[in-house]
């Protein structure tokens, strides 16, 4: 049977004997480490557009069906991403799903006949997978249906014949928390199960000048792998097998025709993250990311048994790191193992998966490769580096499933904007690409094979991308050193019609992450605040992307002090340079943002005149307590153990120093985030106004740790522009 013919769903059911989620003989009778998904019916959408649609919006995460004709994508024209589909060329574009629930990702189907996408009810963390059709009909939920559970795309299968989602579950106990933050009960007692490992034995050193914190065991459902020696020479541990518990991820293909049954590709307890990025042709393998922050991997699993047959560390960032070739014998990976950043990586495969050789196939010096992109027939990777922030793409020729040689010509092409945030190559050449830039609001180019841009026409032109009235701003790069003498980046924004030799009065803006990075993309919050009259200065403290792994791994342990010295200290850069007035900085940010900022007002009382922490962690004994398990999974090798390093958390909480607050804070939080709950802000909030400090709370409907619906984006820009304009008085003196 030809390759590309080849149903991976029944290779995995016929090699298994027959049955549909059994990876290896040892395992047959365990339970899954979660219920494998029913999918559910849904109403098709077949109503006209949505009545209110926006002039100023973005379109993005392109995903091209297979004859690169049609293009789904997310859209938020009616005021709430969702998924859109439009002709390649010309105007026409139409909503497919006019749910209020947000959309966050996108995929075709390579046969054509089905888009899948993810959606998050109530704008939560708890999201689910769904599929329609290119006319809007056969809509159904394919994973996280059911109450308290959530699902994460996967890739497709390359026939199109079945989509492999990854399904999250709850704790057995229901919405009652188990353990330390949800982390493995074994974390102070005995070990879980058969070959497990003391409490924290299983954890490995980090690369770059890191020290890594204690942690637990990952136990997976699959068996040991027989290949394990060759991991081990590979210079990395060999991960322990146990009984699955609550609290794990599973991975699982699923038939949106429904003549197949869930096959289950892969478990884990206590798992951190876990997405199946790519099948082989002939449907033998596998390749997942998993891991927590950090820590990423790549495994090569073996569909019929589960076995692991190679892994190797992948950096973080894009979750869609690396696919196979033609003939399964080379997968290509997004990978910075052994190195600061992120290149192009060639790993050589036998006939059983195991990695016989890896090169290096194309790095750059001082630039990662942010997002790796690869069709279907494996000729040519299309790469986008990197650059301080901004992004270069480049396409490449790959060697032909019979030759074993290097990489062959590359092609730039010149970009309209500065960021490249997702690519779609299609099989004819050329591909789609979703861009942003300072000056505009996302939109997707079309570049043909000769690699020229072109607006599609249903993206908003460059002067309808943005809200009237005022042109955005461009930013300029600095850099600046930390006390320690440590070098960081950032972009300040200047205020239109600001006197240059005046000090004006400046926030200083805090990405999250922490290992996001701060890129010269039009922000609406920036250009709220910037017509009040306030300078924007956005840094890349340490902890923070795009400059390099041992850059990222500066603010573990005991270095986040320094990091939180790091946001003083880039205030004092932009004072020194004459910019921002001494007398009248304030501080803000989202995500660790948040905790950032509630760390300077605490950690730099008489620094900020004024803070807007959003949906940051305010304790990090009770964010443990109230996260996700897998998100606390992946924050535990970030910030530390809730117990084994408890004394540390302690005394990096803002919670511990909050006597020192002076500043007034304003605490924005979305009222279905569980990723960092809603009682981070109101804890901190409510021992603000005990001690007599101006403080409140803005709580936003319908949202989770991401603000996606237009209207309550809106109220979040202009109650934080109030509460700094009133409390820095932007007006210049006389």
């Amino acid at each position: 049977m030809p390759l590309e013919q080849t149903n991976l769903m029944d290779h995995v059911i016929a090699t298994a004997g027959g049955s549909a989620a059994a990876p290896d003989a040892a395992d047959r009778d365990a339970p899954p480490p979660a219920p494998a998904p029913v999918p559910v019916r849904m109403p098709d959408h077949r109503s006209a557009d949505p009545p209110t649609l926006l002039t100023a919006h973005g379109c993005w995460y392109p995903s091209a069906n297979p004859t690169g004709e049609h293009v789904a994508f997310i859209c938020d024209r009616s005021g709430v991403p969702q998924l859109w589909s439009g002709p390649a060329r010309g105007d026409g574009a139409h909503v497919l799903d006019g749910d209020p629930d947000p959309v966050t990702e996108v995929s075709w189907s390579p046969d054509g006949r089905w888009i899948a996408y993810t959606s998050a009810p109530g704008g939560g963390e708890h999201t689910r997978v769904l599929v329609v059709r290119p006319d809007g009909t056969g809509r159904q939920v394919l994973a996280g249906a059911e109450p308290g559970s959530s699902a994460h795309l996967g890739c497709w299968t390359r026939d199109g014949t079945a989509l492999a989602v990854t399904v999250a579950q709850p704790s057995a106990s229901g919405s009652e928390h188990t353990g330390a933050g949800h982390l493995p009960a074994d974390a102070d007692g005995a070990p879980a199960g058969p070959g497990a490992k003391a409490p924290g034995a299983a954890w490995s050193e980090r690369g770059g000048p890191a020290t890594l914190l204690g942690a637990g065991t990952a136990n997976r459902a699959p068996a040991p792998d027989p290949a394990a020696p060759a991991q081990a020479a590979a210079g990395r541990p060999v991960p322990d097998v146990g009984p699955v518990r609550s609290g794990g991820l599973a991975a699982y293909l699923v038939d949106p025709d429904g003549a197949n049954a869930p096959v289950l590709l892969y478990g884990e307890e206590g798992a951190a993250s876990l997405r199946v990025c790519d099948t082989s042709p002939d449907g033998r393998f596998a390749l997942v990311r998993r891991g927590p922050r950090g820590r990423r991997e790549a495994l090569v699993l073996d569909t019929a048994s589960g076995r692991t047959t190679f892994a190797l560390h992948v950096a973080d960032g894009d979750p869609w790191i690396g696919r196979f070739s033609a003939d399964a014998r080379t997968v290509w990976l997004r990978s910075d193992t052994d190195r600061e950043f992120a290149a192009l990586l060639k790993v050589r495969l036998d006939e059983e998966g195991a990695g016989r050789a890896v090169s290096v196939a194309v790095e750059r010096d001082r630039s990662a490769l942010d997002l790796l992109s690869v069709p279907d027939h494996g000729r040519w990777a299309l790469l986008a580096w990197n650059v301080h922030g901004a992004t270069e793409l480049e396409s490449v020729g790959l060697p032909l499933a019979d030759e074993d040689g290097g990489v062959g010509p590359r092609h730039r092409p010149v970009l309209p904007h500065e960021v490249v945030t997702r690519i779609a190559p299609l099989e004819r050449g050329g591909l789609f690409a979703a861009l942003a830039g300072s000056r505009r609001r996302p939109g997707i180019w079309e570049l043909d094979q000769g690699l020229v841009p072109a607006r599609a026409g249903w993206s908003a032109r460059d002067e309808d991308a943005v809200p009237p009235g005022r042109p955005p701003v461009r930013p300029v790069p600095l850099r600046c050193r930390a006390r320690d003498g440590l070098t960081l980046g950032g972009w300040y924004y200047r205020a239109p019609g600001r006197d240059p030799g005046r000090p004006a009065p400046c926030v200083i803006h805090l990405h999250g992450g922490p290992e996001e990075q701060e890129r010269p993309v039009f922000s609406p919050l920036y250009h709220e605040l910037l017509g009040r009259g306030l300078d924007v200065f956005a840094p890349d403290v340490r902890g923070s992307s795009g400059w390099g792994r041992s850059f990222v791994d500066a603010d573990l342990g005991d270095g986040r002090f320094a990091a939180i010295d790091d946001v003083a200290d880039c205030a004092a850069h932009v004072v020194a340079l004459g910019y921002a007035d001494p007398v009248r900085l304030g501080v803000m940010g989202r995500s660790y943002g948040g905790y950032l900022t509630m760390a300077s007002l605490v950690w730099h009382p008489d620094l900020f005149r004024a803070g807007v922490a959003v949906c940051g962690m305010s304790d990090f004994s009770t964010f443990f307590a109230g996260t996700e398990p897998w998100i606390a999974q992946s924050a535990t090798a970030k910030y530390g153990h809730p117990e084994h390093d408890r004394e540390l958390l302690r005394a990096l909480s803002p919670m511990s120093r909050v006597d020192q607050l002076r500043a007034p804070v304003l605490a924005v939080h979305g009222e279905h985030d569980t990723n960092v709950p809603p009682t981070e802000s109101e804890q901190f909030v409510r021992a603000a106004r005990e001690r007599g400090v101006p403080a409140r709370q803005l709580t936003l409907r319908n949202e989770g740790h991401e603000f996606l619906r237009a209207d309550n984006r809106r109220l979040y820009r202009r109650a934080a522009a109030d509460w700094l304009e009133r409390h820095l008085d932007p007006t210049p003196p006389p």
